[in-house]
């Protein structure tokens, strides 16, 4: 096992640097530093707020976090109108509006919509259920998971409502 050699004038390497025998005139020459730290700038703003992840000193958040996260699951109304329609060949329903609270999340949705339109039976006896697909807008599928509140506050209409379409076969891609 051969160690690092030490010299760098036998060193089989080609060396970056000028060696200090040689006169190099086009290059200039700048005083070494052995210090290798990086110099302290000062600050060039307010510290700002952290988050709790940012930081492994943090034992509470900040107060502009705290009250940011306070106010953002409370929503104005305590009750959302939702708005049901059919797409394609889906049966049409007798009550199109029904009211859901705004914590609730939109698996609570599905299975209300799944409730009225009777498909929580078994289809044919088997163990396959009839599928129901649901869409905000005509346009996205939300997961089962999303706050009603959260929608309601993004895409309601101008009638306060959170449009909800519905399908018994994939409508949109």
């Amino acid at each position: 096992m051969s160690s690092p050699n030490p010299n760098p004038d036998t060193s089989p390497l080609p060396s970056r640097t000028p060696t200090p025998t040689t006169p190099t005139a086009s290059l200039p020459t700048r005083p070494r530093t052995h210090s290798s730290a990086i110099p302290d700038l000062p600050p060039s703003s307010p510290t700002l707020p952290l988050t709790m992840t940012s930081s492994l000193l943090l034992t509470n958040l900040p107060r502009d976090s705290s009250t940011a996260l306070d106010s953002a699951f409370v929503f104005p109304t305590a009750k959302i109108a939702v708005r049901f329609q059919p797409i394609g060949s889906a049966p049409v329903l007798q009550r199109p509006v029904s009211k859901i609270s705004s914590t609730q999340r939109f698996e609570t949705v599905v299975a209300y919509l799944r409730r009225v339109l009777k498909l929580d039976r078994n289809a044919g006896g088997g163990g396959e259920r009839e599928s129901v697909f649901l869409y905000v807008n005509s346009c996205f599928a939300p997961a089962l998971d999303e706050v009603v509140g959260n929608l309601h506050r993004c895409f309601k209409d101008s009638k306060d409502q959170l449009i909800v379409t519905y399908s018994m076969t994939p409508a949109f891609g």
